[in-house]
């Protein structure tokens, strides 16, 4: 299965014009809660011709105070209200004395700070009535660490009996700026617990930098990294293709999109040429 994100830009080309295929559509929920009128009509056009994948944007499961309880009861009326398959969010905070900080902000890898994300992920689980879905984010400042990341993923997957959502873009983005070794990185992730992956397009700014943008095509070091994955995986799971900005032709969205199916047909079907 290979997804998109549903844009409105695109909406009716998208509905209407058969340019593009995908096996489901991803949204944020917060784009949509309360959203009222033709946009609502159309949102449920979308949710009828294709299965509905929510990628949150402001849980922040990471922040000191907790978890916004108001905030995960909406998200749950919303996933029963459109029949979503799935919910997941990042592992990141964006939220501090409930100041919004409209940015996903790296945890620090420290036991206190695993304690504080282990407790907010099993209460959003014993309200959604759901396992949570996390995503390993991309950061471009290290911060304080006791242990290494994949301790502190595998740590926080354990403990809390959470699933992950497997972003390939975020583990290249990170492992070029921060010197490691992006298929030693995922082998290290809790792979039967991978429920979900992205795949994205990024922004080299020099020759140290990269940023991850979601606004350009992918690179083949990320269409390799994706192809590694799945060997390690060894199973079907969603993939699904961020555009956020700079979206081209939706006849370019769908190559990709091609592009993906053929590597993941390949990896589980192997002896079909």
């Amino acid at each position: 299965m290979v997804g998109i994100g549903y844009r409105k830009e695109f909406s009716k080309e998208f509905l209407y014009d058969h340019k593009i295929h995908p096996d489901f559509v991803e949204v944020a929920p917060e784009n949509w809660l309360g959203v009222g009128g033709y946009w609502k009509q159309e949102f449920k056009k979308v949710r009828e011709k294709y299965p509905l994948f929510l990628h949150g944007l402001s849980l922040s499961i990471g922040s000191p105070e907790g978890v916004d309880i108001d905030f995960v009861k909406k998200i749950k009326a919303f996933i029963e209200e459109t029949g979503a398959v799935l919910y997941s969010e990042h592992l990141s905070f964006s939220k501090v004395d409930n100041a919004h900080l409209y940015d996903l902000l790296p945890i620090p890898f420290t036991q206190d700070a695993i304690d504080r994300v282990v407790e907010n992920i099993l209460i959003v689980q014993d309200l959604l009535g759901r396992r949570l879905i996390l995503e390993n984010a991309s950061y471009y400042t290290l911060l304080k660490q006791e242990i290494s990341e994949p301790e502190f993923i595998n740590e926080i997957v354990r403990r809390s009996d959470c699933e992950m959502l497997l972003d390939v873009n975020n583990v290249y983005v990170n492992s070029f700026n921060h010197h490691y070794d992006a298929k030693e990185f995922i082998s290290k992730m809790p792979l039967e617990r991978v429920k979900y992956i992205h795949i994205a397009g990024h922004f080299k700014v020099n020759e140290h930098l990269i940023i991850d943008t979601h606004g350009a095509e992918i690179i083949d070091p990320v269409y390799d990294l994706l192809d590694f994955t799945l060997q390690k995986l060894q199973r079907e799971v969603p993939i699904l293709l961020e555009r956020d900005f700079n979206i081209p032709e939706l006849e370019v969205l769908e190559s990709e999109m091609t592009q993906l199916r053929n590597i993941q047909n390949k990896v589980l079907n192997p002896m079909i040429v």
